[in-house]
């Protein structure tokens, strides 16, 4: 292979950079989850990112135990400074509170972390530089190089601030190039509408009051600015540990319907936090940055003519509770392992039947579970939120509210543990899986 830190000159408006047996677009969790794990199998893979590290993203820089957990199947250090370790959640419901302790599990830690972006992305980046992953910043690819089969091959990019047109060649490509999905459209692989969305807005705010608190707090009872109804949504303050939090708060969007003000929603529901909290603008850490969140396996297909999508390409979000980080490493590992399997066999039908194992893997993960979850997002919490969910009846019922909790965060033992395990896992085998379709 030649080294693609020394670009070639071509004979053609583009210059041919080099080849890999992977290359993967886009060095988020999931764009590096599974560079590191392609690279401890030991494929060659690059990873392109558009950006120089570190840099920002918008986020509410919390991990649940299943978060953890992929952490630690990387190999990640989450013992060091940086880490803020969590116990739970505390669901705030007018004036009513609930703490939830994060369930001892066999297959999950029993505690959750947070972590600003800005440092857990360029760690999860350097860990799979270390594991052999080969790193390209400031490359930004502009679309897929495809063969006279409409096979894609590579990619096309532009690279350095003069941005020079390279071209990266591989026999797979993985898309973890986020929202935009730019290769993924490309072919053609759009977002399925019918599927719920959501919009996150978040904020730094210097907390040392609440930077050290051991829960992830979330208010489940946010109110329109100016009508007073319930929104479908929820807000949160993440303690990060060092004098800081992070607030934000996330709304699904609803079809035919305009959504209000987030700015004005976020600065009513801050109005109400205590003023010892320094949840203004005096204690502003930075300014508001918001996302779109692309939930319930949004875009399919998740694999064609040699490109696979992970993370937020894929539509990968929770549509439970909005979480991401957690599920784009999830399908970041999941590809990584049917790319190096694929890539042992010879190029054809044998490799195309092991590539097309990762969507079914995606299925069986998560298929049932989203597909509830997409139907209590568009039925039920894009009409009314979660204070429905989270009424006097279920609070009060320690089993009821902890079952609850467990399945907006994905948390079960399988075999079942106890009765909450046994409850949840027959719901969600209960739940028809979804059509296949390309």
């Amino acid at each position: 292979m030649a080294d693609v830190d020394n670009v070639s000159g071509g004979d053609g408006p583009e210059d041919v950079a080099a080849d890999a047996q992977v290359v993967v677009v886009g060095a988020g969790p999931a764009g590096s989850s599974a560079a590191y794990h392609l690279a401890r199998a030991g494929v060659d893979v690059l990873l392109l990112e558009k950006d120089d590290f570190p840099r920002e993203k918008v986020c509410g820089d919390g991990l649940t135990p299943r978060g953890v957990h992929q952490l630690l199947r990387m190999g990640v250090d989450v013992s060091g400074e940086g880490w803020h370790r969590s116990r739970g959640m505390r669901w705030v419901v007018g004036d009513r509170e609930v703490l939830i302790d994060w369930p001892g599990l066999a297959r999950f830690p029993d505690f959750g972390l947070t972590r600003t972006r800005h440092d857990f992305d360029e760690i999860l980046v350097r860990h799979a530089q270390t594991a052999g992953a080969r790193l390209h910043t400031r490359v930004k690819a502009t679309g897929p190089l495809t063969d006279r089969t409409g096979r894609v091959v590579g990619v096309r990019a532009v690279a350095g601030p003069g941005g020079t047109p390279v071209t990266y060649r591989a026999p797979l490509v993985i898309a973890a190039d986020g929202t935009s999905a730019r290769l993924a459209v490309a072919l053609g692989a759009h977002r399925d509408k019918a599927r719920p969305m959501a919009t996150a807005l978040r904020r730094y705010y210097r907390s040392p009051i609440r930077s050290h608190e051991e829960y992830l707090e979330l208010w489940a009872d946010l109110r329109h600015p100016s009508t007073g109804d319930r929104l479908p949504g929820y807000g949160w303050v993440f303690p990060l540990g060092d004098g800081r939090v992070n607030v934000g708060l996330g709304m699904l969007t609803r079809p035919h319907k305009k959504s209000p003000d987030l700015r004005a929603t976020l600065n009513a529901w801050l109005a109400r936090t205590p003023p010892e909290w320094g949840l203004d603008d005096k204690g502003a850490d930075g300014p508001l940055r918001s996302a779109a969140l692309p939930m319930g396996l949004n875009r399919r297909p998740q694999y064609g003519r040699g490109l696979l999508l992970v993370g937020d390409s894929a539509g990968t979000i929770s549509p439970w509770n909005g979480e991401g980080i957690c599920q784009a490493m999830e399908s970041g590992e999941v590809a990584a392992e049917a790319a190096a399997l694929a890539l042992t066999r010879p190029a054809g039908p044998a490799r195309e039947r092991a590539l097309q194992g990762y969507p079914a893997e995606l299925n069986r993960r998560w298929g049932r579970y989203y597909r509830l979850g997409n139907f209590a997002a568009t039925y039920i919490l894009s009409r009314s939120g979660f204070q429905p969910l989270l009424n006097r009846y279920i609070t009060e019922r320690p089993a009821l509210v902890g079952g609850l909790a467990r399945l907006l965060t994905h948390l079960t033992d399988d075999p079942s543990h106890d009765a909450i395990d046994h409850v949840l896992n027959t719901l969600i085998r209960l739940t028809p899986a979804p059509t296949a379709r390309r």
